[in-house]
């Protein structure tokens, strides 16, 4: 079975929606799902600032429940879902996850880990590959992140 165009645009779109509820609360707008068997087992948005934890991007929460969730740290056959491409530390949590397949909206250009500031689904160091998609509502989820800066200058 294929990847459906049309069914990553509308887990972004749940993503963003969470990515809103970040801002909301004067975090950077970023949020994340994890998907399994065709179904949301978690969620996170982006909330290091109010939970004071530097670690609490919204990849990693929704990593977090969707351990708890499967009674496992792996989440083999998952999909994560994110507005904004991944950062160092998030990669290295999906890859101990074992996460299949990540798709992002927009590219982080200066701390990107998938495919721009460095390329971590290709580095031989890690013993886990996973398949990625980006720029999936890009348009949508840069411009949330353009705003969110633009309002804070």
């Amino acid at each position: 079975m294929g990847i459906d165009p049309a069914t990553d645009e509308a887990w972004m779109r749940y993503a963003i929606r969470l990515a809103q509820r970040a801002e909301q609360q004067g975090e950077v707008p970023v949020g994340a799902i994890v998907v399994k068997d065709g179904r949301c087992i978690a969620e996170g948005w982006n909330i290091p600032i109010t939970s004071h934890d530097p670690t609490a991007h919204a990849e990693v929460v929704a990593l977090r429940g969707a351990g708890i969730q499967v009674e496992n740290y792996r989440l083999n056959d998952a999909t994560l879902y994110v507005t904004l491409e991944p950062c160092v530390m998030c990669m290295g949590a999906m890859s101990h996850a074992r996460i299949k397949r990540l798709v992002f909206g927009a590219y982080d250009p200066k701390r990107g880990a998938v495919c721009n500031a460095l390329s971590l689904t290709d580095a031989s160091f890690l013993n886990h590959r996973i398949n990625w998609d980006g720029g999936v509502l890009e348009t949508e989820c840069s411009e949330m992140l353009r705003g969110f800066f633009k309002a804070r200058r």
